[in-house]
């Protein structure tokens, strides 16, 4: 009996021995994962609209001590349970005395992201045989959707990490019910105090459908293995659901109304549409291990639970999640698992073509960023120089030379790992994480100033708070964004009130977000223009700041 092909679900069998080498292969991953995860987590302003919510909430928490019900700046209503974003204030209190509010904050992904990784590499694991988690691992770390989601400040984070474990709960359940209860108990919790009712459904109707459908799952012990991670669960979820009732009883019923009305979405069309690129390299692998089990897939438990898994979050995302990228994290758990089985299995042909396809790719885009960086820092090519310079508005580059050696040692590990890989099946699969990462890396080390200059509202906002008296308690606000807002409250601390609310007319100020191609709209003589700007590369959007005057006794603005 081959261990990868039938699992020892009830742990009769023994571990396999590890091969020669194994060592050295967990310590690439490691080191990978290392510079995988901190590499961009720090060094830039909050980037809209990933941040801007998440970075709000942390500066409630941190300035007004709001820890059980957190809002964003001119928020009434609470969109998510607080756990991520107290983790993330907490973080960044931690190292407030070294890093920025925000950087601070963005550094505690480290933590949810290995866990993460972690529990992707176990599920892998678990399901076939020592030695595929780290292929998981690997394929996740390659995989196109996660690597900026990965990096944001977002809820969504905390919410991957509760899925990932849920899923690795599921799989070890069989083996190790009581382990796996406290993991499962532990990611229910998870994902309630992080995002609510939606990963939380994806982890109980995986379960329900699976004891349903299946005879494999319908079984006292897994019966045990639900209840017992439901007593773990429930004391978790109780010490911040029990405080939000007490303490703030309406906004409690606001919250519970709108996660039970949120489920009225028809986005499964997008979800799986995304997929295509998203999931890349997870998505070739993950059907060619469908093509190869097919005969297997309604059989074997490990099938049972991926192909469940998998349906179960792709309905439930598209009935309950808006259509963003960022939701479709938890989708990429069963392909990544089913993927990691069929690395030893593929055939020559499709392994040397993924393997190539990957090294030309990231040759490539990582020849671009190097010859992008030569062009800003030595003036030549001057046309690519020109072209930096419009997209990024920066004028000049100041050579750094901490990220200029820290791009070089990662181009050279690119490179090494390049030339001295066999041509081997699992070669391709450490390629593209190696490659990812390569890619990644550069970006954030080479290019992320001129990235953050064209990104950031930071220059915009401390320009117009130069323009507005320290006096000033309030600004009226048309046609500004909501992550503008945000961002402006963030930087400056001013209080934005909308036109036509009750406290808009005692604002002296009226600041205005005007849209290319959108007429342009003209306050009344009452308001002079003292500040105008925009963000250096910006093309679309610009804004205008008008100030009451003195003479003017209208209650109104224009």
């Amino acid at each position: 009996m081959r261990f990868q092909l039938d699992h020892d679900w009830q742990g009769n069998m023994s571990t396999p021995r590890a091969r020669i080498g194994e060592n050295a292969k967990s310590q690439l991953l490691i080191l990978l994962s290392i510079i995988w995860i901190f590499l961009g987590l720090i060094g830039h302003t909050p980037w809209k609209p990933l941040e801007t919510s998440s970075i709000s909430i942390v500066q409630d928490i941190l300035n007004n001590g709001h820890l059980i019900a957190p809002l964003a700046a001119n928020q009434t209503l609470i969109d998510l349970p607080p756990l991520y974003h107290l983790s993330a204030a907490a973080s960044a209190k931690l190292l407030s005395p070294l890093l920025k509010i925000h950087d601070g904050a963005r550094l505690i992904n480290a933590l949810w992201m290995s866990i993460a990784l972690l529990m992707v590499g176990m599920a892998g694991r678990e399901l076939w045989t020592r030695g595929v988690g780290r292929y998981a691992t690997f394929i996740m770390i390659g995989t196109i959707g996660l690597i900026l989601n990965a990096h944001s400040l977002n809820a969504e984070v905390a919410t991957l990490t509760s899925t990932a474990t849920g899923f690795y709960a599921l799989a070890l359940c069989k083996r190790r019910p009581w382990r796996a209860s406290l993991l499962m108990g532990a990611a229910i919790a998870i994902g309630f105090l992080s995002k609510g009712l939606l990963p939380v459904l994806i982890l109980i109707v995986t379960g329900l459908v699976l004891g349903l459908a299946f005879s494999n799952w319908r079984t006292k012990s897994f019966a045990i293995f639900f209840s017992a991670a439901f007593l773990v669960a429930i004391p978790l979820i109780g010490l911040w659901l029990v405080p939000f009732v007490v303490y703030y009883p309406d906004l409690f019923q606001a919250w519970l109304h709108a996660e039970l009305n949120s489920f009225n979405h028809y986005h499964y069309f997008y979800f799986f549409k995304i997929l295509i690129w998203y999931a890349w390299p997870a998505l070739p692998l993950a059907l060619w291990s469908l093509w190869r089990y097919r005969a297997q897939l309604l059989i074997k438990p490990r099938f049972q639970l991926i192909l469940v898994f998998f349906s179960c979050s792709l309905i439930l995302l598209g009935a309950g999640a808006d259509n963003k990228d960022i939701n479709a994290l938890t989708l990429l758990l069963p392909l990544v698992a089913i993927g990691a089985g069929s690395v030893d299995h593929l055939k020559r042909g499709a392994a040397s073509a993924l393997n190539w396809f990957g090294i030309s790719l990231f040759a490539l885009a990582g020849s671009l960023i190097w010859l992008g960086w030569v062009a800003m820092v030595l003036g030549y090519p001057a046309k690519l120089k020109e072209r930096m310079q419009f997209l990024s508005g920066a004028d000049n580059a100041n050579l750094d030379i901490i990220s200029l050696t820290l791009a070089i040692i990662i181009t050279s590990i690119w490179i090494f790992t390049c030339v001295r890989a066999r041509q081997s099946n699992r070669a391709a699969v450490t390629n593209w994480a190696v490659g990812m990462t390569f890619g990644w890396g550069l970006l954030m080390t080479l290019w992320l100033p001129w990235i953050d200059n064209a990104k950031s509202y930071l220059p915009v906002f401390n320009s117009l708070q130069k323009s507005v008296p320290m006096s000033t308690t309030c600004i009226n606000t048309l046609n500004v964004g909501q992550s503008q807002s945000l961002l402006l409250h963030y930087y400056t601390n001013f209080q934005l009130e909308f036109i036509g609310s009750l406290q808009s007319s005692n604002c002296d100020f009226y600041l205005i977000q005007d849209e290319r191609g959108l007429a342009r709209m003209q306050p009344s003589d009452e308001w002079k223009l003292v500040w105008q700007g925009k963000r250096a590369a910006d093309r679309k959007e610009s804004f205008r700041l008008y100030q009451r005057q003195p003479k003017t006794v209208q209650n109104t603005a224009g």
